[in-house]
């Protein structure tokens, strides 16, 4: 459940920060991205070095930085993620978040974020008895502050009783469970992904460029907000997804027929480069050359249409249907007629000329075609294509 989050670390100054140490490492292992945050009081205790190293992230401390803050930077920090974990939660850092301050980075993105909180208290016990801490305790569990911890031990300071933060396991088993809950829980989501082959013979095929990366990226991204997906995936030669349910084809016609197995579904999203035509009749026998210069015929049948099949279901159709269109010319007029073509509800249209680079590379540049818009995204990463366009679907289709 973790492979594939984006985690926002905030390390509030308390002698309980060198646990964060262990906290980022278990968090990578479990495939997740660390985005860590340091208090000034939090480098007292742990340096930025060894924890930029463990995260193999920047460390953000400062809030008035010039160049992070350029685009408003503790914005974008406090959106980015899939879940924030302040750890630790000292007493102070508790104070703040309960009365709306925000006097540092810290602070003014937990204000920003909208994207759950766990936090991991840890203080001195007569501080975390303390009236106050306990109001700020209630206030912030009613503003829908996940809380793991204190446990119950010996502290730094000589004293017993609750105050210690939470063990490593415990906080990832917490953050889990949030995570679990995302907006697309319950829902079921059909990703195909990567090219099809088209057999000529035993030992040619027809393809194309598609490497699978992006209909990977938009599984991993839909799994990241809780939902069930099935991904049926061409010979892609892109890592497959963690956390779905894959199913491997070859040709157009499997696809089409393990994307039918896997309906009912409240989602489709087509990414895979699916083969318009196949060789209506492959050998099965490589074809030799002749020796008197003649060439092999090729006749060519169409391969079944998935996008409008599964758009035009009468019975069974998915709530939201999504196409992709790769062109490489007059792109939006011809991404607007294949919406109106096929039936689906939305269409990604994006430029595969071989200028650009996007078949096969790692940046994508696409416009969201609707019935009554065109939503022009400027280029960016695969990974972050594909978790705005999971959360436009999550808009959609959340809290199912």
């Amino acid at each position: 459940m973790l492979h594939g989050r984006s985690v926002l670390l905030v390390i509030g100054g308390g002698i309980a920060a060198f646990k964060c140490l262990d906290l980022i490492r278990r968090l990578r292992e479990q495939g997740a991205r660390v985005v860590p945050v340091m208090t000034r009081a939090a480098s007292e205790f742990v340096t930025p070095l060894s924890v930029s190293a463990l995260a193999g992230e920047k460390v953000f401390q400062e809030l008035f930085d010039l160049d992070d803050e350029a685009e408003m930077g503790h914005i974008q920090l406090s959106r980015a993620a899939d879940l924030v974990i302040v750890a630790p939660a000292t007493a102070d850092l508790m104070a703040k978040m309960a009365q709306g301050i925000g006097g540092d980075l810290a602070t003014t993105l937990l204000l920003a974020t909208d994207k759950p909180v766990l936090i991991v208290p840890a203080m001195n016990v007569k501080m975390w008895e303390h009236p106050a801490t306990q109001r700020n305790l209630e206030t912030l569990q009613g503003d829908g502050i996940a809380v793991v911890g204190p446990d119950v031990g010996n502290m730094a300071c000589g004293e017993v009783g609750p105050g210690r933060m939470a063990e490593v396991p415990t906080i990832i088993e917490a953050a889990t469970d949030i995570l679990r809950n995302g907006p697309l829980a319950r829902r079921h989501i059909l990703v195909t992904s990567g090219p099809t082959h088209e057999p000529i013979d035993p030992v040619r095929y027809i393809a194309n460029r598609s490497s699978g990366a992006q209909g990977t990226a938009i599984a991993q991204a839909l799994v990241a907000l809780g939902a069930r997906v099935s991904f049926v995936t061409g010979p892609a030669s892109a890592p497959m997804p963690a956390g779905c349910d894959i199913i491997q084809v070859e040709t157009a016609a499997e696809m089409m027929a393990a994307v039918q197995a896997a309906l009912p579904a409240d989602g489709a999203v087509f990414a895979a480069a699916v083969a318009d035509w196949r060789v209506a009749s492959a050998s099965d026998r490589k074809i030799k050359k002749d020796g008197k210069g003649g060439l092999p015929v090729l006749e060519f049948a169409e391969n079944p249409d998935i996008l409008a099949t599964v758009s035009q279901l009468e019975k069974g159709r998915p709530e939201l249907v999504i196409g992709f269109a790769a062109e490489t010319d007059t792109v939006i007029a011809h991404a607007t007629a294949k919406l109106k073509r096929k039936g689906c509800d939305w269409i990604v249209a994006n430029d595969v000329s071989p200028e650009t680079g996007i078949m096969g590379g790692s940046e994508n540049a696409v416009t969201v075609i609707s019935a009554d818009a065109a939503d022009v995204w400027p280029r960016m990463s695969k990974d972050d294509v594909a978790r705005k366009l999971a959360g436009k679907i999550a808009e959609v289709l959340g809290d199912g």
